[in-house]
């Protein structure tokens, strides 16, 4: 009687746990100074975009897709996309010139890889995920990544292509006054109906940056890291300083090993450990449960999620 009884208490407190999502996606698109008065009427166009990128991701989870897929492909439309720092939209250097970073993480099996320093492959991330699956590596730099993603069949363009009137301004300005707005980054993490995450960044750095710096878009652990046994993270901010706390890393590590909710150590390092420092930017985070958290120490941040369960949002300003 008393196993009979036991069996139906599990039965019961089973029934009332919060169903786990099937498939879960977040995206970003740069955190910063992001406020109403300085978007203006561009708000629509971002929140257009960042509505699509979601659609694409959706779309692959929803018919049983992988994550990887899913933060390629959204990852590639942002890339696409002239509006965002990545990509088409790539900031420039103080020489004038466009070097662009990416990473792809895969949760399942850590295998990760990344470019950096290039400015002739059309879309940094598809490299980054032949990296990680062709070269036996895990980042390459410059004229080797180049080369490689040449070899590998992936679409090569004259840097002209990265230009963009918008860009071009930026530099221009931030030639005689030091940029206040300095970096912006692509990210996306997704939950897939197999259970599998996976995270993917692409940034072009930071306007007016030494041609040669490399941010933490493209190091595992620092701005991008995914691990089914905790969570997949995509940062963007002031790389330096996410590199040098090891900001995603930081986070899975809380998750995994001192069961630490997402939301509280998505927060521990957003607002108690790179706040305190100057370190300016945002997370967007995601665990096997379908668990979202998108947080940020600036003014605004492009973000939006969608779940299996029917939750979605896009949001620019605030918290």
């Amino acid at each position: 009687m008393k196993r009979v009884l036991l069996f139906a208490f599990a039965i019961a407190t089973a029934t009332i746990l919060p169903a786990q999502e099937k498939w879960a996606i977040a995206i970003h698109g740069g955190a910063g100074n992001i406020i109403p008065e300085q978007l203006g009427a561009d708000s629509l166009v971002y929140k257009a975009a960042l509505d699509s990128a979601l659609s694409i991701g959706t779309d692959i989870l929803s018919k049983g897709g992988t994550s990887l897929d899913a933060v390629e492909q959204v990852v590639i439309y942002l890339e696409n996309n002239p509006h965002f720092n990545a990509g088409k939209g790539a900031v420039f250097t103080s020489a004038g010139k466009n070097e662009l970073d990416a990473c792809i993480m895969d949760g399942k099996t850590l295998e990760s890889g990344a470019v950096a320093g290039i400015g002739d492959i059309k879309n940094p991330i598809k490299a980054a995920r032949a990296v990680m699956e062709k070269s036996g590596a895990v980042l390459l730099a410059g004229a080797g990544a180049s080369n490689f993603a040449r070899a590998n069949g992936i679409e090569m363009v004259d840097s002209s292509y990265f230009f963009t009137e918008r860009s071009w301004q930026s530099y221009l300005k931030a030639k005689q006054i030091p940029p206040t707005e300095k970096h912006g980054t692509v990210g996306c993490v997704a939950l897939d109906m197999n259970g599998n995450l996976a995270a993917a960044t692409s940034t072009g750095g930071m306007t007016m940056k030494l041609p040669g710096r490399i941010g933490d878009s493209p190091i595992v652990g620092a701005g991008t890291y995914a691990n089914n046994n905790a969570c997949a993270i995509s940062c963007t901010g002031h790389g330096e300083f996410f590199i040098r706390y090891t900001v995603a890393r930081s986070i899975a590590a809380m998750v995994e090993y001192r069961d630490v909710d997402l939301k509280d150590a998505v927060a521990q390092m957003v607002w108690k450990t790179l706040k305190p420092i100057g370190a300016e930017g945002g997370v967007i985070a995601l665990d096997r449960k379908g668990n979202i958290v998108t947080d940020f120490n600036t003014p605004g941040m492009f973000r939006g999620f969608a779940s299996s369960s029917g939750k979605k949002m896009v949001g620019l300003f605030g918290r």
